[in-house]
């Protein structure tokens, strides 16, 4: 291993000990946005040689179940993915993984940007979910990480206008850095919702084709669900809230359409395509760096809990 991020997920776990149903009962390794240096193939590896540097997938799953035969094998009900408990996670010196899942970096991609394939990866797989292209205009919900790699995969997709909002104007100007059409900064209070959407569909400009929650709250699902467009599409990808109260009847009576999206499929060829040829820089991104070293791995997790200007959290091993 030579880069890992930290992301929200690990930082649950160390703080709670869970994450949604998933419960850690004896100790584990967290981790699981990552790249590293190939040391070791097995006898039947033709693709890798070792000095290779690759973006590893971090879930294996089975291959056998019908959700892994019809692709769908992020729904693998076998998945073994790093740092979902019981299997240890990437943040460590070593690890053993299938080759299937290590993905070749090319010569000027860096190994931070191959870890990043990750978080990105989610991204990517909301915009296929939601149908992201040149004619939707896209608005995104929360601009923590996920919500920051849900606006480069929109643009990268083709679409037109992209607008984002948060309670964060830290997190709204990095937003516009990266490519945002227009920010919109709101309230946490669920009353201003009708005062906000108006808002938002005047920054837009036009209809809200699609919108992308990714922070998963009962006051950002009502807003989209609101804001989005007769015939459009909401994407759930943030789990604030495991559950919620929100105003599906007006919105199923005007046809917006509700998906979601569990982790992502298929994604690293065209994230490390995205990449390569420059229609996404992940780099801004990548805010604050630390060694492997306990007092390093200790503040690296303080830093990403604080949030504040700490977007995404790298370790260099």
């Amino acid at each position: 291993m030579k880069a890992v991020g930290i992301c929200g997920s690990d930082v649950h776990y160390l703080k709670t000990l869970r994450c949604a149903h998933f419960v850690v009962e004896e100790p584990m390794v967290i981790g699981h946005e990552c790249a590293g240096i190939v040391e070791e193939i097995g006898s039947e590896v033709t693709h890798l040689v070792p000095g290779d540097r690759v973006a590893l997938e971090p879930g294996i799953s089975c291959w056998r179940c019908s959700y892994c035969k019809q692709g769908s094998y992020n729904l693998c009900p076998e998945m073994k993915f790093f740092a979902t408990p019981p299997v240890h996670g990437s943040l460590a010196n070593q690890v053993v993984h299938p080759a299937d899942l290590c993905f070749k970096l090319p010569e000027d991609i860096t190994l931070e940007e191959g870890a990043m394939c990750e978080p990105l990866s989610v991204g990517v797989h909301a915009c296929r979910r939601a149908n992201v292209g040149p004619e939707t205009n896209v608005l995104i919900m929360g601009a923590g990480p996920i919500g920051l790699v849900a606006l480069l995969a929109a643009r990268a997709f083709g679409a037109p206008r992209v607008v984002i909002v948060d309670v964060d104007e830290f997190r709204l100007s990095v937003a516009k850095d990266l490519g945002a059409s227009e920010t919109v900064k709101v309230s946490t209070n669920e009353e201003d919702v009708a005062g906000e959407v108006e808002l938002i569909k005047k920054a837009m400009g036009e209809s809200v084709d699609i919108t992308l929650d990714c922070a998963g709250f009962n006051k950002t699902m009502t807003t989209a669900l609101n804001a989005t467009r007769p015939g459009g599409k909401v994407c759930l990808v943030g789990m604030g809230h495991n559950e919620m109260t929100v105003p599906l009847t007006p919105a199923a009576a005007r046809e917006v359409d509700v998906v979601g999206v569990f982790r992502y499929k298929n994604t690293w060829p065209l994230c490390i395509e995205f990449l390569r040829s420059g229609k996404i820089d992940v780099k801004p991104l990548i805010t604050h760096r630390f060694g492997f070293s306990q007092k390093e791995v200790e503040d690296a997790f303080e830093t990403s809990a604080r949030g504040g200007s700490a977007i995404k959290v790298m370790f260099n091993l």
